[in-house]
């Protein structure tokens, strides 16, 4: 081999430029011309190539460019927030009376729904029926009798007034209470006594202690109905008509 085919074979690795990089360097010089151009040369070729719009386009105005745009805007850079006046506090006048009013006008309108929903006539004592009206050992029995323990509640059969209540001939102490229909009744024998003359009762509201005072053989109630201005009648049907069953 010789010394110019050696030469020759080395210049087969002399460096060679790139296509590819040639056609980067020209896209870039094509780049650098647009830019230097401008953006008036832009804008014309833009202009060159957008479609000429219809004569009866509407006319498009932007908000800024509108006096009321332009007059909301210098109102709200100018406005303040508003300030609403509230009144001043004041506290109210004897408010812990009114409020003890109203409680207590609450509590009488309960107490007066719970007196309305009470039955308007009740048994007058919880015991074993012992006796009924009519003659009796030769005598006549003005009433029935309920016999129980000693101390047992005795209650009025209605709504009414007491008319009596102390010692009595015959019951050792009774109780009368007069009802608003005029009718009496009376209680015999009892060993303790809970109300007065006068005081107003409640179906229902004990008014004595069972006992066996007077003339009796044991711990019982003596009940008569006496119906206004008349002599005494048979308890047991008074109290049925009213539903209540001895």
């Amino acid at each position: 081999m010789t010394a110019h085919g050696q030469r020759a074979r080395g210049g087969a690795h002399r460096k060679h430029t790139s296509p590819v990089k040639n056609r980067v360097a020209l896209v870039a010089i094509a780049t650098g011309t647009v830019t230097g151009a401008g953006a008036g040369g832009a804008a014309v070729a833009t202009a060159q190539n957008a479609p000429t719009p219809p004569a009866n386009a509407p006319q498009l105005q932007l908000a800024s460019q509108d006096a009321a745009f332009d007059a909301i805007k210098q109102f709200t850079d100018t406005a303040v927030p508003q300030i609403l006046a509230i009144p001043e506090f004041k506290p109210v006048e004897d408010l812990a009376l009114q409020l003890q009013k109203a409680v207590d006008a609450h509590a009488e309108q309960v107490a007066e729904d719970l007196q309305a929903r009470m039955p308007a006539t009740v048994r007058p004592a919880e015991g074993v029926f012992t006796s009924g009206f009519g003659a009796r050992w030769g005598a006549m029995h003005n009433g029935v009798d309920i016999a129980n323990a000693l101390g047992t509640p005795i209650v009025a059969a209605e709504d009414g007034t007491v008319i009596d209540a102390g010692p009595a001939q015959g019951f050792g102490q009774w109780v009368r209470i007069l009802h608003e229909d005029g009718t009496v009744t009376v209680y015999g024998h009892m060993e303790t006594i809970d109300v007065a003359v006068g005081q107003h009762v409640s179906a229902g509201q004990k008014i004595a202690g069972m006992g066996s005072r007077g003339f009796s053989t044991g711990v019982h109630l003596h009940f008569e109905v006496h119906p206004a201005q008349g002599a005494p009648i048979d308890p047991i049907p008074w109290l049925a008509e009213r539903g209540i069953n001895l």
